[in-house]
């Protein structure tokens, strides 16, 4: 009780987010939340003309009306930022033999096969009537031809109507489609030389103009006194957390040791930021006419070096911190750190609601609030004399804080651990500290290039220390702690366990043990139910993955793989498609690959013929049955005659086959009766056997 006297925002976040989560789920209407809204603020604004003594009575109904107001509030802010509710967004419209003016928001990155930007839409016509709308568009351009410049704020017409962004369908796939739906962004389209045209280029946003040309100087002075293609993509990361240049492995390997908040903006970089702009603007402390002046600079360069690294909820959240400390001191009030942390998340979720999905946002209030509550009770374990060893077990106390309240979300979100990440942490959070200030002293010093040369080739012996420490830690056995998963049940049951056994031990109090071991025996029933039923199911899993076959068959004994190899030697399509479906299912150990004939086989009792390349079948007045054909490879079938030689009862496209294939192929099984499922247009296609 204590504690929400002193931070009274955190009433008041528990309702916002239940008010997000109800409107997510449910997609109230706007004058039903409007009305809600105006009935209680009515309620209240007639409360306050009631006399004081009888204000005490009815303090439960008050205080449940701004439970309902600020639930009703959470509603609005996500009717509000739903791009599909705006009266104008494009994607109401039919967008067939029509055209699109769209300005680029961002330069171009450069992606393996095309170039990508993200574009809004803001005029259609059809030849005659010209229409203002409003969304958010993906322009991929084909790469290995001669494009026209294309820069922040080039305006391109085309009329290739765009494709609504769909998820793959993929058992435990990545919700892309609702990632990119939380950033207005819904429709996707290629285009190719020919198919749009520059029309004129928008200045754009003076802001917005001014942070890409100071990214891209920026980027220019590292890349000049920084040595290393690899040790040159991990500055720009750390500095303001660029990462089109990172090379995908080095990711992986920063992922797996369990150090990606380095190369992810965060807190950290914000801190580094803030204790220089500290030190620089000390002489402005000393005098009482210039305390404003000095806090208005330290907002200022705080919230400009926020935009230029993107606007990442984590840092963002970092920022609205620091300006809340910088005007608590300003204005002499000293604020609960519990009620300034509940008060940055309030007045994010207002601004965006949709970063309550976002792992990066959860992450980082996770990680603040278990160094809140663990650091010290941690560090004071050990009582070291020494300075230098005193400094080393601040960090590792920080560490290991932080990782109390984070483990059951990275769990959740990424279903790894990183069993070394002590060994990482250890050297890398000091380093990363030195490396960041660094490389804003260098910026400072690249005017004069003699001054900036020492340090830059430093900074490159440091970085390149860091790739490697990281890289090594990665080869060791037993690194990583990979396919886990939990459920968000099972998740919430986490941290039931851990509040009550912190409440338990810090408090003495009996409730709180008893708490743990009710969610502890509820996650473990769940748990062993959840185990089992997978384990046991018997599946056939065939993928949706462009341009690719594959093919899980799964049973107790464990799965077998059939499909091209090439797909377990590619980490971000592995990744992607096929390892969230094998953690999802506990598909852990391969078995011997069953054996075909002419792509024939069983499985379980099934009968299933996979078609991947050319085969030719006689007609035969007895026919076998076949309970699943796959369709692969844009393998030449003709279907009338496929009937006489065998019984169909259905059959699966893979991706890998291309459109005009299956259009026809489509033709074909409808006038034969025959049950067709097409994995791009629904998804991957899931037999379930017991």
């Amino acid at each position: 009780m204590l504690l929400l006297k002193r931070a009274p925002f955190i009433k008041l976040i528990l309702p916002l987010i239940a008010g997000i989560l109800l409107q997510w789920q449910y997609r109230f209407s706007l004058p039903a939340i409007l009305y809600c809204g105006i009935s209680i603020t009515g309620f209240l604004f007639i409360y306050s003309f009631i006399p004081l003594s009888n204000q005490f009575y009815l303090k439960t109904v008050t205080g449940i009306a701004i439970l309902g107001l600020t639930i009703a509030t959470g509603c609005l802010s996500v009717y509000l930022s739903d791009v599909r509710n705006h009266h104008s967004w494009f994607g109401k419209l039919n967008l067939k033999n029509t055209g699109m003016l769209a300005k680029l928001e961002e330069p171009l990155s450069a992606k393996p096969k095309s170039y990508k930007s993200i574009a809004s839409v803001f005029k259609l016509t059809d030849g005659v009537l010209t229409k203002d709308v409003s969304g958010k568009i993906i322009l991929y351009f084909k790469k290995d031809t001669l494009l026209p410049a294309l820069m922040y704020g080039s305006v391109i017409a085309f009329s290739k109507p765009p494709e609504p962004i769909q998820n793959s369908g993929n058992p435990g796939a990545f919700d892309y489609a609702g990632y990119c739906l939380f950033r207005e962004i819904t429709h996707q389209v290629f285009l190719a030389p020919g198919e749009f045209q520059v029309t004129s280029s928008d200045k754009g946003s003076l802001l917005q103009s001014f942070l890409f040309k100071t990214r891209d100087n920026i980027i220019d002075i590292l890349r000049k006194y920084i040595h290393g293609k690899r040790e040159q993509a991990l500055a720009e990361a750390l500095l303001i957390g660029y990462k089109n240049d990172l090379d995908k492995t080095l990711i992986q390997s920063f992922s797996n040791t369990g150090v990606v908040h380095i190369i992810a903006i965060s807190g950290l970089h914000l801190g580094v930021l803030y204790g220089l702009l500290i030190l620089l603007l000390k002489p402005f402390k000393k005098r009482q006419q210039t305390k404003w002046l000095r806090a208005v600079l330290l907002i200022t360069g705080i919230w400009l070096f926020t935009l230029l690294t993107g606007g990442a909820p984590s840092v963002t959240r970092s920022a609205v911190m620091f300006s809340a400390v910088i005007l608590s001191e300003v204005l002499n009030r000293k604020s609960s750190i519990y009620n300034t942390l509940a008060f940055s998340a309030f007045i994010l979720l207002c601004y965006n609601p949709f970063w309550l999905w976002d792992a990066g946002f959860q992450l980082s209030y996770a990680a603040v609030l278990s160094i809140i509550v663990f650091y010290r009770k941690i560090y004071t374990l050990l009582d070291i004399k020494n300075r230098l060893l005193d400094f080393f077990w601040k960090i590792n106390s920080v560490t290991l804080a932080a990782q109390v309240l984070t483990i059951p979300l990275g769990i959740y979100h990424f279903h790894q651990f990183p069993n070394y990440f002590l060994l990482t942490n250890f050297l890398l959070v000091p380093l990363s500290g030195l490396v960041l200030t660094g490389e804003l002293s260098l910026c400072l010093l690249s005017f004069y290039p003699p001054l900036a040369g020492p340090p830059g080739n430093l900074l490159s012996k440091l970085l390149h220390f860091m790739n490697i420490w990281v890289e090594r830690i990665n080869t060791l056995p037993f690194s990583v702690w990979e396919s886990l998963y939990l459920s968000q049940v099972q998740t919430l049951l986490l941290y039931l366990i851990i509040a009550g056994l912190s409440y338990w031990l810090s408090e003495k109090n009996k409730m709180g043990l008893k708490a743990a071991l009710t969610a502890m025996l509820m996650f473990t029933v769940l748990r062993t139910l959840s185990v089992y039923s997978h384990t046991a199911e018997k599946k056939i899993i065939v993928y949706n993955i462009p341009q690719h076959e594959a093919i899980d068959l799964c049973d107790p004994a464990g799965f077998q793989f059939i499909g091209d190899t090439e797909l377990h030697q590619d980490d971000f399509r592995y990744a992607f498609y096929i390892k969230p479906s094998r953690v999802l299912n506990r598909l852990s150990r391969p078995a011997q690959l069953v054996p075909h004939v002419n792509g024939y086989f069983s499985f379980s009792g099934k009968k299933i013929m996979l078609l991947d390349q050319p085969r030719h079948f006689k007609p035969d007045t007895v026919r076998p049955r076949i309970d699943l054909l796959i369709v692969s490879n844009n393998s030449p079938v003709h279907f009338p005659a496929l009937t006489q030689t065998f019984d169909i009862a259905q059959v699966v496209f893979d991706g890998s086959n291309t459109y005009r294939k299956l259009v026809y192929w489509k033709k074909d099984c409808d006038s034969l009766h025959i049950p067709w499922y097409d994995v791009s247009e629904k998804g991957a296609f899931v037999m379930t056997l017991n």
